[in-house]
């Protein structure tokens, strides 16, 4: 069966969602949402980089919903309750990459959504590379334990080839080391890696107590040149945040980040370059992904090489839209979908 979709914004990882859905013989692009009014009526292959799909970039919600399609393929940078509840209720299955897991961090919107699935009998999931993927990796890591103490996930990085201004000073780049607000920053910026804690949780059959997050920040001595933006000499330019699920008193559940940018931070942190894995029980299990170029990969610049990190966070989302379709209505995580393969994808 054909699933026809429609591709919701054409960002970074927009982009490479309308690739995949072009290149899939299970998805057919129907339509596509733009807020940026230059987009609108433009092919959304030409904006894409692509030849055109024959497709027109459109923001009229009202004449997408009429295309009654299966899916939405959801790539906003932030999730908009207000949408994508039109959506559910139309009856409308979503796949998200847009802070969106359990819906833990919507607050009152994670209710307001399920509510939409039962109206629509409809399916929302969300996932991207983390939180989202390595959280799976990390059940799975577990599942080879007949004790599970601790499970470690963490998300390792140099960004600095990630040129996304926005995103990067809602979690506290370039602001300064001793702003009194930092941490609040971080834990509102971050607060979907919360959801993947519960769900983490959640699937290792225990009701956790607290979730909780706590931050560390590093500056940097010399001015980094992010090309849109720099960030000054003492301001912050390294970000590590950890969010953690109590049970028992103990923590069990520690989800880590550590971000960093340019070569003249203060401490240095050492960085994975990739997501690595910890369970502590029997046995402690280390599991690390690292992500590297093909060797057909052709690339200019650092900043070319961040196309890799926009396909390994909507590839999640777009495998996941056959079993979304046929889950049952609510919100939906890896906990309740079969396993979700690249299927359709082999060259």
């Amino acid at each position: 069966m054909t699933y026809r979709v429609v591709q919701w914004t054409t960002g970074n990882v927009g982009k490479r969602s309308v690739r995949a859905i072009r290149d899939s013989p299970l998805l057919e692009l129907v339509g596509c949402y733009a807020w940026d009014p230059a987009k609108v009526g433009v092919d959304v292959g030409t904006l894409c980089e692509l030849d055109p799909l024959g497709v027109k970039a459109t923001d009229d919600i009202d004449a997408l919903l009429a295309l009654a399609p299966d899916c939405v393929v959801y790539n906003p940078k932030w999730p908009d309750v207000d949408v994508m509840c039109r959506l559910l209720s139309a009856g409308i299955n979503i796949v998200a990459t847009a802070g969106f897991i359990t819906g833990h961090a919507l607050g009152e919107g994670r209710s307001r959504l399920q509510a939409a699935c039962d109206d629509g009998g409809s399916s929302v999931f969300g996932s991207g590379m983390n939180p989202g993927f390595l959280n799976l990796l990390g059940l799975v890591s577990a599942g080879i334990c007949d004790r599970v103490d601790k499970i470690t996930m963490l998300e390792s990085v140099d960004s600095t080839g990630y040129d996304s201004p926005d995103t990067e000073r809602s979690v506290g780049f370039g602001q300064p080391l001793d702003d009194p607000g930092l941490q609040e920053r971080v834990a509102r910026a971050t607060a979907v890696f919360g959801d993947a804690v519960w769900l983490t949780g959640e699937a290792l059959g225990v009701e956790l107590e607290e979730v909780r997050c706590e931050a560390s920040f590093a500056t940097t001595t010399e001015p980094v040149d992010l090309l849109s933006w720099v960030i000054e000499p003492g301001q912050v330019a390294g970000v590590a945040a950890s969010w953690q699920g109590w049970y028992e008193g103990r923590l069990l559940v520690d989800l880590r980040v550590m971000w960093r940018k340019g070569r003249t931070l203060e401490p240095d942190w050492k960085v994975e370059h990739g997501y690595v894995v910890q369970v502590e029980g029997r046995p402690d299990v280390r599991t690390k992904l690292t992500i590297a170029p093909p060797a057909d990969f052709e690339a200019r610049s650092v900043q070319d090489y961040m196309v890799l990190g926009m396909i390994i966070t909507g590839m999640p989302a777009i495998n996941a839209i056959p079993a979304v379709c046929a889950a049952a209505p609510g919100i939906v995580t890896y906990n309740d979908l079969p396993l979700v393969a690249s299927r359709g994808f082999v060259r």
